[in-house]
């Protein structure tokens, strides 16, 4: 298939992405004025609209497809490590307001727990890292059958890690919530 589809698809994507990356440049060009688990969150929507607007550039320009598979799978990393901090950050600041309602001597409120959320956020960015890592394994050809089964693997690996990671995240802010003191980060 000619890279000139893939890259149109990409750029009209990226295009149609304004309605989310706008908006998140309005969020880290406000500063301190955004909380800062708003403005990871914005920067790793800005990261994730970078990556895919730089893949259909390097369809465009390289005739091969390891280049754009690489700084695709780099891309999806580096966004998703932002988005797992930003919601880490969130549950702190959600804590902290916790805790000033507490010293008020008022009922606090119930704060909307994310812990669902990062739990799916992370479990989407596992399963996106252990596709890229399948794909750029693959693209880098397979001549036997031994390799695809270390590129099945080490993508499995790569999801299982994410999974650990959710399960860990979900389970401490379960006990967070229920006020157990050795659920402390």
């Amino acid at each position: 298939m000619s890279h000139a589809v893939p890259a149109l698809g990409a750029a009209l994507l990226t295009a149609a992405g304004s309605v989310w990356y706008l908006p998140a440049l309005a969020d880290l060009r406000a500063g301190a004025d955004r909380p800062l688990s708003r403005r990871f969150a914005a920067a790793a929507c800005l990261g994730g609209w970078t990556t895919v607007a730089a893949v259909a550039l390097l369809l465009l320009v390289v005739e091969t497809w390891a280049a754009p598979a690489t700084v695709a799978a780099a891309g999806t990393s580096f966004s998703g490590c932002l988005r797992i901090r930003a919601g880490v950050q969130h549950g702190r600041e959600d804590r902290e307001t916790a805790r000033q309602w507490a010293a008020l001597r008022h009922e606090a409120p119930r704060a909307a727990t994310t812990a669902h959320g990062v739990f799916a956020t992370l479990l989407a960015l596992g399963l996106l890292a252990g596709t890229a890592t399948a794909t750029v394994l693959l693209t880098a050809g397979i001549e036997n059958r031994e390799d695809g089964v270390r590129a099945v693997a080490a993508s499995a690996g790569v999801v299982a890690v994410f999974l650990t990671v959710a399960l860990t995240y979900l389970y401490r802010m379960r006990r967070s919530m229920a006020g157990d003191p050795r659920s402390q980060w």
